[in-house]
C-alpha cells in the first residue's frame, strides 16, 4: 500500500512538473509571438499623421486665427502634407497637397463622402436638409440625383444663357453711365448686383432689387457669415452653452426665420401662378422653383418632396459648392479677384483685351458662343481660381470607415479639410507659385472642375459641385464684356491703393477686405 501512494504522488509530482513546464513554454511562446506581431506591425504601420502642439479641451481651436487656411498653410510647412490637429475631441485631418486631395476625394471618395454634423447648418439649412451639408445616404442621393437631372442639366443651364446675356448688357448699361459722367464704378456692388439677378431670375423667376432685394440680401449676408463661423459645441459638447450665451445660436434662428418667410413667400407666389395658369405649358416655366413644384406634383422621383426640402434646396443656390456655386457669394467674389489681378498687372490686362476683342471683331457685345474660342481668358480665370479659391477650405468632409491616407491610418469619424488655396501655391508644383502667370495654363490640360486635383475651387468626387457649367458661363460672359466694351484702371489716392490691395476677409467664402473701385473708359 505504502508503495503504492508512493508511485502515486511521484507521478502526481511529475505531471505537476510537466503541467509547470507547459504553462511556462505556452506562455513564453505566446509573449514571443505578441512581440513579434508587435514588432512586424510597428515595421508595418505608421503612426499617426504629425501634429502641432494642442491643450486640454480645445485641441488646437485656438491656433486656427481669422485666416485659418493661411494658418494651416503654415503648419503644413512644419507638419507635412497630412496632418492631425484635434478640435476639442473630434480630430481633424488637414490634407495640403494636390496627392493628399487625391487620396480624399478619389481614392477613397465613397469613404470620406459624408459631412460632419453642424448645429449652425442644421439652424439655418432646415436641419441640414441641403444638398451642401446633408448626411450621406439615400436622401442626399435623392436631392443631389435633383440638381443634377432636373435643375442643372447641360440643356437647362443653355435655356439660361439670353437671361445671363441680358442681365449683364444691363450692367454695362450702368457702366457706361458712369464714363459719360467721369465717376469710378464700385464693381463690388456691380458684380454682386448681377449674380444676384441673374440667381435670383434662374431659381426664383424674377429680380429681387428695391425692397425685396434688401429683404433677401441682408439675411443672405449674414448667413454666410454665420456658416463661416466656428460653433464650439460642434466640437465640445459640454460647452454648447457658449453658443446661446454670445448671441450666436440665437442670430442664426433670426436669420432662418427671415429667409424662411421670404421663401414661404416666394413658393407661395408660384403655386399661385401655377393655378391661375392651369392650362399654360408647364415647360415654359423654366426657373427653380417651377421645376421644384413640379417634381413635386408628378412625383417624378419616386419620393415625397415637402415644402422644406423645395426652401432647403432654393437655398443651396446661395450656398457655395452647390445649385449656382453660391450664386451672388462666390461668383462675385470670384469676378473680383480677376479684376484686382488684372489691375495689378496692366500687361496681363492688355493681353486678354487683345484677345476678346479680337474673337468679337466690330460687334460690342461678347456672346456665349463667341467664350469658346478665348483660350487666354479661360487661362485668367484659372489662374485667379489658383491664387484666390472663393471657399479657401472646403467644406469638411467625414470618414464613415477607417482609411488609410499617404500611409497614415485614419480612423473612423475622422474629419477632413482640404486647403484648396494651399494646394494652389504649393511651390513642389507650381514655379513661382505666388507670381499672377495665366500663361502657365495655356499648354495645360488641367481644369477646374475636380478631375486636376491641382486647383479644386468647386471640389471633387461625390461632394464636389454640379454647378460648375453654370458658374464657369456666367463668370466668362461677365469678364469678357468687362473687359471688350472697357478700358480700366485704378483711381489715384487712398481708394486706388486700397483697389490693388489683396487683404482678405474672413468667413466661409475668401472675398477681398475693400471694395474693389475702378475707372472705366471706353477704348480709343
Amino acid at each position: 500500500m505504502s508503495t503504492s501512494l508512493h508511485e502515486y504522488s511521484s507521478s502526481l509530482v511529475l505531471l505537476l512538473i510537466f503541467t509547470l513546464i507547459f504553462l511556462f513554454l505556452h506562455t513564453a511562446i505566446n509573449l514571443l509571438s505578441k512581440r513579434n506581431h508587435n514588432f512586424n506591425s510597428a515595421m508595418i504601420r505608421k503612426p499617426p499623421p504629425p501634429s502641432p502642439p494642442k491643450l486640454p479641451i480645445i485641441g488646437n481651436l485656438h491656433q486656427l486665427g481669422t485666416l485659418p487656411h493661411r494658418t494651416l498653410h503654415s503648419f503644413a510647412q512644419s507638419y507635412g502634407p497630412v496632418m492631425l490637429l484635434h478640435f476639442g475631441k473630434v480630430p481633424i485631418l488637414v490634407a495640403s497637397t494636390a496627392e493628399a486631395a487625391r487620396e480624399v476625394m478619389k481614392t477613397h471618395d465613397l469613404v470620406f463622402s459624408n459631412r460632419p454634423h453642424r448645429k449652425m447648418f442644421d439652424i439655418i439649412l432646415y436641419g441640414s436638409k441641403d444638398v451642401a451639408s446633408a448626411p450621406y445616404g439615400n436622401y442626399w442621393r435623392q436631392i443631389r440625383s435633383i440638381s443634377v437631372l432636373h435643375l442643372l442639366s447641360a440643356k437647362k443651364v443653355q435655356s439660361f444663357g439670353a437671361l445671363r446675356e441680358e442681365e449683364i448688357s444691363t450692367m454695362m448699361e450702368e457702366i457706361k453711365q458712369g464714363c459719360s459722367s467721369s465717376m469710378s464704378v464700385n464693381l463690388t456692388d456691380l458684380f454682386s448686383t448681377v449674380t444676384n439677378n441673374i440667381v435670383c431670375r434662374a431659381a426664383l423667376g424674377r429680380r429681387y432689387s428695391g425692397e425685396g432685394g434688401t429683404k433677401l440680401r441682408g439675411p443672405l449676408n449674414e448667413m454666410m457669415e454665420l456658416l463661416g463661423a466656428s460653433a464650439v459645441g460642434d466640437y465640445v459638447p459640454w460647452l454648447d452653452w457658449l453658443g446661446s450665451v454670445n448671441g450666436t445660436y440665437g442670430r442664426a434662428k433670426r436669420v432662418a426665420k427671415q429667409l424662411d418667410e421670404f421663401f414661404d413667400e416666394v413658393v407661395e407666389e408660384h403655386v399661385s401662378k401655377r393655378g391661375h395658369d392651369a392650362h399654360g405649358d408647364d415647360e415654359m416655366k423654366n426657373d427653380l422653383v417651377d421645376n421644384l413644384l413640379r417634381i413635386q406634383k408628378t412625383d417624378a422621383m419616386g419620393f415625397q418632396i415637402d415644402r422644406t426640402i423645395i426652401k432647403a434646396l432654393i437655398l443651396d443656390g446661395y450656398l457655395f459648392q452647390d445649385m449656382f456655386v453660391a450664386g451672388t457669394e462666390t461668383s462675385s467674389s470670384i469676378l473680383e479677384w480677376i479684376m484686382t489681378e488684372l489691375l495689378r498687372h496692366p500687361i496681363v490686362m492688355q493681353k486678354l483685351q487683345g484677345e476678346v476683342r479680337n474673337v468679337v471683331s466690330g460687334r460690342t457685345h461678347v456672346t456665349e458662343e463667341d467664350l469658346s474660342s478665348m483660350h487666354y481668358l479661360k487661362a485668367v480665370i484659372k489662374e485667379t481660381f489658383r491664387l484666390h479659391p472663393p471657399a479657401p477650405l472646403l467644406l469638411p468632409r467625414e470618414s464613415m470607415e477607417d482609411a488609410k491616407v499617404m500611409g497614415y491610418d485614419i480612423a473612423k469619424g475622422t474629419q477632413v479639410i482640404v486647403n484648396a488655396w494651399a494646394i494652389g501655391r504649393d511651390g513642389s508644383y507650381w514655379e513661382q507659385p505666388l507670381e499672377f502667370k495665366p500663361e502657365r495654363f495655356l499648354n495645360s490640360s488641367i481644369d477646374v472642375r475636380g478631375h486636376d486635383f491641382e486647383v479644386i475651387p468647386f471640389g471633387a468626387g461625390r461632394r464636389g459641385c454640379p454647378g460648375i457649367t453654370f458658374a464657369m458661363n456666367e463668370i466668362e460672359l461677365v469678364l469678357a464684356n468687362l473687359v471688350h466694351q472697357f478700358d480700366w484702371e485704378v483711381p489715384g489716392g487712398v481708394v486706388g491703393d486700397r483697389t490693388l490691395d489683396i487683404t482678405e476677409t474672413a468667413g466661409l467664402t475668401n472675398r477681398r477686405k475693400w471694395p474693389l473701385i475702378a475707372i472705366a473708359s471706353h477704348p480709343a
